[in-house]
């Protein structure tokens, strides 16, 4: 097995042509082009140069000195998926010219509808099989609870953004963009979130396991539609916040002042009445305050 594969080492120049010196880390025995534009300096003839070794897409051995990528055999970093390939994985930029990384199917998830989609991001390291093929390899639970944050208590009901690590029948773990676990019930999501998705949701609680309580679930407000959130506004705007209209008002009157129809108007009561924004009382819709 190539031991220097995916990883930053030095190398002695050993011959060239008008494109690429070659040149052979020590102990490895291989040889590796180096394109003569991507080497720090000109080289001779046992002149010694440090890079990223690795198989290009022609299968040619490689060194690049000026894109070295931070993800590396052992070391871990997110890379953007750039292609999927139901039959072999999906496929990963991590900062390479000319070579983008394969996670294989064997480590996605069994639903392919769950698996990273184009522009979704995976972190990982490099990992070398007995064909000195480099792959993809997912980081695992222990690597996230090591580089983790303590989750912050000030959070509360705060929204936060962050990337899908895990899918478990017991909910979605995601990190979050500064680096704090979270975990989605599957109560608190509409839809379950692909491996590698950026997400955003709101924090609803702290779990005693160290991470955030996440909802993907938009808030009673965010979810109410157009007209309900037209409707919303002018009761907040209205010095008594009420207006003098129910599901029982003319349809004329309705329409004329709101500009939509009695069956829109009684929808979007509706989704206020459910969301315990609003109530009807004495002939008019009054907007609820804290505590009523």
């Amino acid at each position: 097995m190539n031991q220097s594969l995916g990883k930053v080492v030095s190398a002695v120049m050993i011959d060239e042509n008008e494109q690429d010196y070659f040149v052979q880390p020590a102990r490895n025995g291989q040889t590796y082009r180096l394109p003569k534009g991507e080497s720090p300096q000109v080289l001779h003839i046992g002149g010694s140069v440090r890079g990223f070794v690795y198989e290009n897409e022609k299968h040619q051995l490689q060194m690049t000195c000026q894109h070295i990528p931070t993800v590396q055999v052992d070391h871990y970093d997110f890379g953007h998926v750039v292609r999927v390939r139901r039959d072999l994985g999906v496929f990963v930029d991590i900062g390479l010219p000319n070579k983008d990384i394969v996670v294989s199917k064997d480590d996605l998830p069994a639903q392919k509808e769950l698996w990273p989609q184009v522009d979704d991001r995976l972190m990982i390291a490099l990992k070398v099989d007995r064909k000195d093929r480099l792959w993809g390899q997912l980081a695992d639970e222990d690597l996230f609870m090591t580089i983790a944050k303590k989750p912050d208590r000030h959070l509360m009901n705060h929204n936060v953004k962050g990337t899908v690590i895990r899918l478990k029948i017991t909910g979605t773990h995601i990190l979050t963009d500064d680096y704090q676990l979270g975990f989605v019930h599957p109560s608190e999501r509409d839809r379950e979130p692909r491996l590698g998705e950026h997400v955003s949701g709101r924090v609803i609680g702290l779990s005693a396991h160290g991470s955030l309580n996440l909802s993907l679930k938009p808030r009673a407000y965010e979810a109410i539609g157009d007209d309900a959130q037209m409707l919303l506004v002018m009761l907040q705007h209205n010095v008594n916040a009420e207006l003098p209209f129910t599901d029982k008002s003319d349809p004329a009157a309705i329409r004329q002042e709101f500009g939509i129809s009695k069956g829109q108007f009684k929808r979007a009561v509706g989704h206020l009445m459910k969301a315990g924004l609003v109530k009807e009382e004495d002939g008019m819709l009054k907007l609820l305050q804290a505590g009523d």
